[in-house]
């Protein structure tokens, strides 16, 4: 599995359809849909986008989306692509292959559907052109974190979760992400956020904790509000970057991104990250919350990413949701 900073070919999302997660009447589903509009078309600029639309779903996506953005229809339960699409991988002589996971639901949760959604990874995958590598693993793309060199970062929370994998060891867990991901090296993270860990969060992925922008960094979340459960994460988190080296064996070189100023809303703690965005073709599309950190979190993106163009999208009609904007796309590399 290469680096996410690897040169694209397309990025794949979905269109979010009626139903539990977005609610059952069109203007239920008119702030995500705007939100997810909006990434999509800003990723557009840079790299070219497919949007799976659930078939009840084509004439308002036609109507809200540019017609740069490429419409494919598939049965839709949900509109996390990250999670519910493949893990595109490359093989030898260039291969482009897709690793097709098991989804159910976050964890078998009460409230998620999963029987349209846990074929997406197949269909995304045809359409790609890829060779589908079939997991018995039931992780999602949400979970995983990679340098492109063999490390892998995982939480312990998602990947060894009793209604995903039970029976499932920590060296049975890398077994299978060696054959299908090519990570000779696994550095796990006890947990992730305290929302992400409620009723209509993942469990903890990673992918809103931290992330390798090269072999040698890491960009991790940080809470610098003592009154939020995920301020004493941070020990945690140090504790196991500490234990842990790049994967040339030499100390992370760490970057901090502050969470937001604004640490409730309406249903609670939030988990705005800024770690949850997305890397592509000569930019990163990066979560905004209209707080004062947007600012230094554009400033902390731009070291991390030099050369690339930091493109902000407000992000918190994702996150009332349950992700970000990495959570709802999926890029394919380029072979």
């Amino acid at each position: 599995m290469p680096s996410e900073t690897d040169p694209h070919e397309r990025v794949f999302m979905a269109f979010p359809p009626r139903g539990e997660s977005f609610g059952n009447a069109s203007e239920d589903t008119e702030d995500a849909r705007a939100a997810w509009t909006a990434v999509a078309h800003a990723t557009a600029d840079f790299v070219p986008v497919t949007m799976v639309v659930d078939p009840a779903d084509r004439a308002v996506a036609q109507r809200l989306l540019s017609a740069e953005i490429t419409l494919v229809e598939a049965p839709l339960d949900d509109a996390w692509m990250r999670d519910i699409g493949p893990t595109f991988v490359r093989g030898s002589g260039g291969r482009l292959g897709a690793v097709d996971w098991v989804f159910n639901g976050w964890g078998q949760q009460s409230w998620a559907a999963w029987e349209r959604d846990r074929h997406i990874g197949a269909f995304v995958a045809e359409l790609a052109g890829a060779e589908l590598v079939s997991s018995e693993l039931v992780t999602e793309g949400g979970g995983i974190h990679v340098d492109g060199q063999g490390t892998v970062l995982l939480t312990d929370t998602v990947q060894l979760d009793r209604f995903r994998n039970p029976g499932w060891s920590r060296d049975a867990i890398e077994a299978e992400l060696r054959r299908t991901i090519g990570a000779d090296r696994a550095i796990w993270f006890p947990r992730g956020l305290h929302r992400d860990s409620q009723r209509f969060g993942t469990r903890g992925h990673i992918d809103i904790v931290a992330t390798m922008p090269d072999a040698d960094t890491l960009l991790v979340h940080r809470q610098q509000d003592p009154s939020h459960p995920d301020f004493h994460l941070w020990e945690a988190l140090e504790r196991v970057i500490e234990e842990s080296t790049t994967h040339a064996g030499t100390p992370w070189r760490v970057i901090e991104l502050d969470a937001p100023t604004r640490v409730t809303d309406e249903e609670g703690w939030t988990d705005y990250s800024y770690v949850n965005h997305l890397v592509t073709n000569g930019a990163v599309i990066a979560c905004t919350f209209d707080d004062p950190k947007d600012a230094d979190a554009a400033a902390r993106l731009a070291e991390a990413y030099p050369g690339r163009e930091i493109v902000g999208v407000d992000a918190r009609n994702i996150f009332r949701y349950g992700g970000g904007i990495h959570c709802i796309t999926q890029h394919q590399p380029r072979v």
